[in-house]
């Protein structure tokens, strides 16, 4: 070994390096240590897939911490799901077996006898979620001293998927709450394969201290990547006939006929018609059943059964899935993944393509684009391929500039503050008005927040009776918030899922379904047919039996919140010449034949269009936001504007172009009239009563966040215009426009 920092770790780190073969520390590894042994900085490792940041993190952590013991837990691991965190437990009992550093999980799954033991001898790691934190915080006030006193280092795994999250906003809280139990402020360490924007992540991973940030691996050279866009008529789902007569099924078959791979959707009803196929293909072929599905309504056992099958299986498995599989768990040597239509983000594409690659091979990447077949009669803007283009301008902004969406902070994060509020004042006892306001506040993340909102919030959540007053005027938590923070549920700050029913085939539970079924009715899921024989709606249950082959589609696929820069890329595939490398032939053709739409109506010049005498057509060239704001203000402000033009509907393809019906369709007119609204600025006139308000937000957000609906409409529309409708940004494309 002739590393700088090897001879410098601890001795069992040595041996265990030697013992696995290690030819070298990777130059992030050294980094790393540099940064640990020689600085008192806090530390971000930003590196592909595999390339070894978690031991970059524990290694020299875990040295320091053998050099100085520590008197309590000494590295607190924070990560965002169960099953990485059971993926690195393994990890780091192999390595710390021999060191006297003991290893604990603390999760819901976990027994109540191995969280009993870390309460009664904290030392070593602890690796936790942000919700068995939260709970940690309120109902283990008096231990905290002693669990977290000496602590020494706290490690964020995937960083980027707390960023701009109400998770996210709560770890940093909790970090902020931990404050008063420690000796000194521990120093922070940042995982993430998936960033864009560097210095925003240096700040998050900062927040709430004083000590800088050292990003290690955020120059990195890229690996090379194997990329192929095809691009198919929509395969039938909803069929009694075999699947062989569309084309998608055989290419998709073939692509991962003895390849081990993940399909990723969108939509877990994509990710279960995709497989419940290639099985029947399987069989009819007399082909092995390799096939799984991972997406969060299939059951836990069946999930963890698909992992365990990817990561030891000898066979070829493939699996589809969502974003379940994005990111965490080693699965082993995948060789392939293959993504059908546009993922919901370049991040999202950036993590599913980092799947693949691993032990030192290219990672490869197929998308599969699929759309009904145009008619040649229907109007210009819907024979647009938009789903090719959206797939083209996702990858040439990763190509071209390594671009990643930035992640979205919220100057107003009200769901995660009402939560936050309830969960101090339940882990105080109680407190007064000012000692809330002085120690909420206070948190980097609601130092946006006026005092006047905050204290109009906790008004109104006294008036809720979730909060109550004592004579003495000190805050406890009222008899309706009682029942709120006595829920397990409360320690969650993602959206609660809807009401959902279990299926069951016999005593096993295959996973559930969101909405209520008939007898004799059908449906997929993990990859089976079924039909329904019987329901319990009392106990919500979906008693159900095989079917040889009816498909019917139960859920809706997962929305995308698009940013503008994409659809600002997508205008340049449709209206430059050049050629893209990874497109497949019936790719091209079809991307050709939009180009020929966009060539002949002047896209690149042009952003409304009269498609006939009733109708106005306006491409906006921006992502959901600002199209929702677009529409949001035409809605409310054209007609009372006495522009001279009546909207009387509005329709299109969000977020590729907007319609409208007007009883005179002038472009000029139109535009001139959207002109006017935006400088009156009457945005700041935009008051909407609470079912205008909570719609306006479900566009804004992937999911209505989970306590928005204890948020007076006042704020809830402060929000509204501090967070989300930039109206600089607006005119600014607005006066674009011609």
């Amino acid at each position: 070994m002739n590393d700088n920092f090897y001879a410098k770790l601890a001795p069992f780190i040595r041996e265990y390096i030697y013992k696995n073969n290690w030819v070298s520390l990777n130059d992030i590894q050294n980094e790393a240590c540099r940064v640990i042994f020689e600085t008192k900085n806090h530390l971000l490792l930003s590196s592909g897939t595999a390339s070894g940041k978690t031991e970059a993190a524990f290694l020299p952590a875990l040295t320091d911490i053998f050099e100085n013991p520590s008197k309590s837990i000494a590295i607190l691991y924070i990560a965002p799901m169960k099953a990485l965190i059971n993926d690195q437990f393994e990890r780091l009992d192999n390595l710390l077996k021999d060191a006297g550093i003991p290893v604990a999980c603390w999760h819901g799954d976990i027994l109540q006898s191995s969280k009993a033991k870390v309460v009664r001898e904290p030392a070593g790691v602890l690796q936790i979620t942000p919700e068995s934190l939260e709970c940690m915080l309120i109902n283990r006030t008096k231990d905290l001293g002693r669990l977290f006193g000496d602590l020494r280092y706290v490690i964020i795994d995937e960083v980027h998927s707390f960023m701009g999250t109400d998770r996210g906003v709560q770890i940093l809280c909790q970090l902020e709450r931990l404050k008063p139990f420690l000796i000194e402020p521990p120093r922070r360490i940042g995982l993430s394969a998936t960033l864009g924007d560097y210095k925003q992540a240096e700040r998050w991973l900062a927040s709430g201290t004083s000590v800088g940030v050292v990003t290690v691996g955020g120059g990195e050279k890229h690996k090379k990547i194997k990329l192929s866009v095809e691009h198919f008529k929509e395969p039938i789902l909803e069929t009694d006939m075999s699947p062989f007569e569309d084309p998608a099924w055989p290419y998709l078959y073939d692509k991962t006929l003895g390849k081990r791979s993940i399909i990723f959707s969108n939509g877990r009803e994509t990710a279960d018609a995709v497989i419940t196929n290639l099985k029947f293909m399987a069989k009819f072929k007399g082909d092995p059943d390799v096939y799984h599905v991972h997406h969060g309504s299939i059951s836990s056992s069946l999930r963890e059964y698909a992992e365990v099958e990817m990561k030891e299986s000898d066979a070829p498995i493939v699996t589809g899935a969502t974003l379940t599989l994005e990111m965490g768990i080693d699965i082993g040597g995948l060789e392939r993944v293959l993504q059908i239509g546009p993922p919901v983000s370049v991040k999202s594409l950036v993590q599913r393509l980092g799947r693949s690659g691993r032990r030192g091979s290219i990672p490869e990447m197929l998308f599969v684009d699929w759309d009904r077949a145009g008619d040649e009669r229907a109007q210009f803007p819907y024979r647009i391929p938009w789903r090719l283009v959206h797939i083209i301008a996702m990858l040439q902004l990763y190509l071209e500039e390594r671009w990643i969406e930035p992640a979205k902070i919220l100057k107003y994060p009200l769901s995660i503050l009402y939560q936050q509020i309830l969960s101090c004042v339940s882990q105080a006892g109680e407190l007064s008005p000012e000692a809330l306001s002085e120690k909420i506040l206070s948190m980097d993340n609601f130092t946006k927040i006026s005092l006047d909102d905050f204290m109009s919030l906790v008004t109104y959540m006294v008036s809720l009776d979730h909060l109550e007053l004592t004579d003495e005027r000190s805050l406890i938590i009222g008899l309706e918030g009682e029942k709120i923070v006595n829920n397990y549920k409360f320690y969650a700050v993602f959206p609660d899922t809807e009401e959902e029913w279990a299926v069951m085939h016999g005593s096993e539970k295959l996973g559930t379904i969101e909405y209520p079924v008939k007898p004799s009715s059908y449906f997929t899921i993990a990859g089976q047919c079924w039909t329904v024989t019987a329901v319990d709606n009392t106990k919500r249950l979906v008693f159900v039996e095989k079917n040889k082959r009816k498909i019917e589609l139960l859920w809706k696929g997962d929305r995308a919140i698009v940013h503008d820069k994409i659809l600002q890329r997508m205008k340049k595939v449709l209206t430059e010449s050049r050629d893209y490398p990874y497109l497949q032939n019936a790719a091209r053709e079809k991307l050709a034949e939009g180009r020929k739409i966009a060539a002949e109506y002047s896209l690149d010049s042009q952003n409304i269009f009269r498609l006939d005498d009733k109708t106005l057509c306006l491409f906006p060239w921006i992502g959901h936001i600002n199209y929702y704001t677009v529409q949001k203000i035409l809605g409310k402000f054209f007609n009372a504007a006495d522009i001279g033009l009546k909207i009387k509907a509005m329709g299109g393809c969000r977020p590729y172009f907007m319609t409208f019906s007007v009883d005179n369709p002038d472009n000029l007119l139109f535009l001139e009239g959207l002109k006017d609204i935006l400088s009156r600025d009457l945005i700041s006139k935009l008051e909407l009563d609470s079912q205008g308000i909570r719609q306006l937000k479900k566009q804004f957000e992937y999911k209505e966040p989970k306590y928005d609906r204890f948020i007076p409409d006042y704020l809830l529309n402060r929000q509204v215009i501090e967070d989300y409708i930039d109206v600089g940004e607006v005119k600014r494309l607005v006066y674009g426009w011609k």
